[in-house]
């Protein structure tokens, strides 16, 4: 079941950047910078041919979605939101469905070190947590990938897991990751303060 966006008036505009669901033309612009190895370090999959990413951009994980990031109409990057309901006791399930979600960035190396990444993810909160009304928002990363953790502690997400060695990477090996979260009432603190 695709994620339900439809309570947020898109595309969302930043004082630089404007955020969209992505649609088929962002197909060649997202492969330009997904496919060199320095972007495809810490992704969840290396994709080596547009063919077999053409496939998985018509077909993305069907529980999240991928949003488009531009500035000034270039595709500068992509981001992951993963809408998910968190661990509920039987007899109140229903009130948590889809009340949590995983954010995820991705940055074009050229873009890179001009605060995009954190100016989109932070956009991407307020999203989560104004129109969407979620609970929590959460972010993971390998503990090697330093310039992810660090935009999430930017954004004032807490880091609540440091697990050992539980992240197998495809070259690096067995590596620690790395857990974050911010709840939507630390969110609202933080806007008021």
């Amino acid at each position: 079941m695709p994620q339900d966006l439809s309570a947020v008036d898109w595309p969302v505009r930043t004082e630089r950047l404007s955020i969209r669901p992505a649609t088929a033309d962002d197909l060649d612009p997202t492969w330009a910078y997904r496919r060199l190895p320095e972007v495809g370090e810490w992704l969840h999959r290396l994709v080596r041919d547009r063919d077999e990413y053409a496939g998985l951009f018509a077909e993305p994980d069907r529980f999240a979605a991928t949003l488009v990031v531009e500035r000034d109409g270039a595709v500068v990057g992509d981001l992951m939101l993963r809408i998910e309901s968190p661990w509920a006791q039987e007899e109140v399930a229903d009130r948590a469905r889809g009340r949590q979600a995983e954010l995820g960035w991705v940055i074009a190396p050229e873009h890179a070190g001009q605060g995009y990444a954190t100016e989109a993810a932070a956009t991407l909160l307020r999203v989560c947590f104004e129109p969407l009304g979620l609970h929590r928002v959460t972010a993971l990363c390998f503990a090697d990938n330093v310039a992810s953790w660090r935009i999430m502690e930017r954004l004032g997400m807490r880091r609540e897991a440091h697990n050992v060695r539980e992240s197998l990477h495809r070259t690096r090996g067995w590596l620690d990751g790395y857990g974050y979260a911010l709840l939507a009432e630390e969110w609202r603190d933080r806007q008021v303060g």
